[in-house]
């Protein structure tokens, strides 16, 4: 087996296998790979070169891995880190081992450009067993709360008027220690929040994104300076979308309405040289959320 970078004539085919395994639509599979990771954050595997190069040029990537780049701080320090997204195998190549081998090459690939981790979302409950025997470890929690809004016609609040750059800002005021994209990355997971029907509402205390289905708003994010104005978002969001009822993701060391919720593994981390404490970290919206 092949492990290796993608070249960007590549992606043709890396979109095709994409689609094939997570059935997204072609732009957003081109996004992924051109935009969200880009040309040198993409690995592939493939069968070893045939002999003959007619078929050499007939097989095509059986696996494919984005390192997405993102930063973490640790003690003020930026820490250079990469985010795994899009592990994708084709149903031929299942249960060879092909994932782990590509794994562990692109791990080692770039810890030699200085990188210090590699963070991912695992897909379902199943597979946290299986990233931990490739040297993952569960990271950055999450702590669900169910609350009913009340009515108040007084909540102000924003909503829909911030860019990638204005919620970068926002993450790294009110999550410093969190996992950050770059501006390019920040950029393809906010428009892809929008294009899912996304809303931000926010105001000088405090911000949220959150999806409506029904009655219930469902926040993917959310800081506030303390409860109050957490309870404020929440209730301009409510005048706004007439819906009753919120379903929040809070960070597990997030602070807002403490002794509420349900607590479940999110994130995991691996380190790529000395572990650094990420007790404090914060993950989330990694382009991984559904309407």
């Amino acid at each position: 087996m092949e492990y290796r970078k993608a070249a960007p004539a590549e992606f043709d085919a890396l979109t095709a296998l994409f689609r094939e395994v997570f059935g997204d639509t072609e732009a957003f599979a081109r996004m992924v790979l051109e935009q969200f990771a880009g040309p040198g954050w993409v690995y592939l595997a493939r069968e070893d070169a045939a002999p003959q190069a007619q078929a050499q040029a007939q097989a095509g990537p059986c696996a494919v891995l984005c390192a997405v780049p993102v930063t973490l701080k640790h003690k003020g320090a930026e820490q250079a880190g990469a985010y795994f997204y899009g592990l994708a195998t084709a149903p031929a190549a299942r249960k060879q081992g092909v994932m782990s081998g590509l794994i562990e090459h692109a791990c080692a690939d770039l810890a030699g450009q200085g990188v210090r981790f590699v963070t991912l979302v695992p897909e379902g409950p199943e597979l946290f067993g299986f990233y931990e025997k490739r040297g993952f470890q569960r990271a950055f929690g999450r702590r669900i709360v169910q609350r009913g809004v009340r009515h108040n016609l007084w909540a102000q609040a924003e909503f829909d008027t911030v860019t990638a750059r204005h919620w970068q800002a926002l993450r790294a005021q009110y999550a410093p220690e969190g996992v950050a994209f770059s501006a390019a990355g920040a950029e393809a997971v906010l428009a892809d929040l929008y294009s899912a029907g996304a809303t931000i509402v926010f105001a000088e205390d405090g911000y949220g994104i959150y999806f409506v289905k029904g009655e219930t708003m469902r926040f993917t994010e959310l800081f506030a300076e303390g409860d109050r104005a957490a309870e404020r978002l929440l209730e301009a969001a409510r005048e706004r979308e007439r819906a009753e009822r919120a379903v929040i993701q809070l960070g597990a060391t997030q602070n807002l309405f403490l002794g509420e919720g349900e607590a479940r593994d999110y994130g995991m981390i691996r380190f790529l040289g000395a572990p650094f404490d990420v007790s404090e970290g914060y993950m989330g919206n990694m382009m991984d959320e559904e309407a």
